[in-house]
């Protein structure tokens, strides 16, 4: 019998699920439900300030991709779910399943004051085109960069990125020869903001940031944003381009299910990646909420392990048996300088960060190629 799975999502997560469903099972109708049949490579945003790359190189279309894996995409969004889950309700009108994954990722808390007045570069393509527009054309005075966390679920964070926007921005205005006229502020309401990389690799930047001359402004609760201002707790202070990236919490369409959510807002799944007490449905990456340690990450390697898993424990409950696999917490990174990389690894057991090499900057473009052949 040919199971019908319906996969919400085009990020990393849903399409390593439709990937790894296909590779188990042959004659599964998959059906992958998202906005554009395109991926959009988040990862190597970093590098679009300076023209390393354009928008067009981190845009992949999947009609390749969804051909040959003979998978049936609708265009889409999603709005609901009824009779269990066994029906997604879309955009497109409802999608009929024997199983479900949650793979749609998560949606930026924007509820502080004057958020307007950042720009949120892990919101796609066009926000960080608008920091290369306005950082091209600022001559002298401060760039702020920033991030926080979702106060009701510590993992619900992305942090990394903004390291790398710092830092590369930092490189990028030495080489103009404009960094001389144009400070960088760091600010984080946490006094030791990317704690979850590792106290080794949090010390190497913060080592790195003070060497670059660097401003950190940590430890004060953040109150909002002005036209050219920061205000925290701690006080304010000025800044011609804010760069911040929010908390992350569940999609608003969650709140037309039943689905059970976490304090942050984010679906509840177990170790297996299932949807608590429900039935045929599982969760991958930014959308669920999973046992593990606090620094768990909100990255696309976490989310295909997820993913991976998810998979295999949807096709093994179709099948009639325990759903038996887990995930492994694991995190694994290069934060690039647009010139070295620093490689950073983090599991249950152990955490290293080597010192920053000219070989992981190039490491992290390779890695980007071979990560994308598959879908072009």
């Amino acid at each position: 019998m040919k199971h019908r799975i319906s996969v919400i999502g085009a990020g990393f997560a849903a399409l390593s699920a439709a990937r790894r469903i296909r590779r188990l099972d042959a004659t599964a109708e998959i059906t992958l439900i998202a906005p554009r049949p395109e991926l959009i490579y988040l990862p190597s945003l970093i590098w679009l300030p300076s023209g390393m790359r354009k928008p067009a190189d981190l845009v992949v279309p999947l009609d390749k991709f969804l051909r040959e894996h003979d998978i049936r995409f609708v265009a889409g969004e999603a709005t609901g779910l009824e009779d269990g889950g066994r029906s997604v309700l879309t955009s497109a009108g409802p999608i009929e399943n024997d199983g479900l994954i949650l793979a749609c990722g998560g949606r930026f808390m924007k509820k502080l004051p004057g958020i307007e007045h950042a720009i949120l570069p892990c919101e796609g393509i066009a926000p960080v085109e608008r920091l290369r527009e306005r950082l091209a054309a600022l001559q002298t005075g401060t760039v702020a960069l920033g991030f926080a966390g979702n106060p009701n679920e510590p993992t619900a964070m992305r942090g990394g990125p903004i390291f790398e926007f710092l830092l590369g921005i930092d490189t990028q205005l030495r080489r103009e020869g404009r960094r001389d006229r144009i400070k960088l502020v760091f600010f984080n309401p946490m006094p030791n903001p990317g704690h979850r990389l590792g106290e080794q690799a949090l010390a190497r930047l913060m080592a790195e940031m003070k060497r670059r001359g660097i401003e950190p402004r940590l430890g004060h609760k953040l109150l909002g944003f002005e036209a050219g201002k920061v205000k925290t707790e701690g006080g304010e202070f000025a800044a011609d381009i804010i760069v911040f990236m929010p908390g992350l919490t569940g999609n608003a369409w969650f709140d037309n299910t039943d689905l059970p959510r976490s304090k942050g807002g984010l679906v509840k799944a177990d170790a297996y990646c299932r949807v608590e007490g429900r039935e045929r449905i599982y969760a991958a990456g930014d959308a669920g909420s999973f046992p593990g340690p606090d620094w768990m990450p909100k990255q696309a390697h976490m989310a295909d392990l997820q993913a991976e898993t998810a998979a295999a424990n949807l096709l093994a409950e179709l099948a009639g048996r325990v759903p038996d696999r887990t995930f492994r917490a694991e995190l694994v990174c290069i934060v690039d300088t647009l010139d070295t990389g620093v490689l950073v690894r983090r599991t249950e057991s152990s955490a290293m960060a080597l010192p920053a090499l000219r070989l992981m900057h190039g490491a992290k473009a390779a890695f980007e190629s071979w990560y994308l052949r598959r879908y072009r």
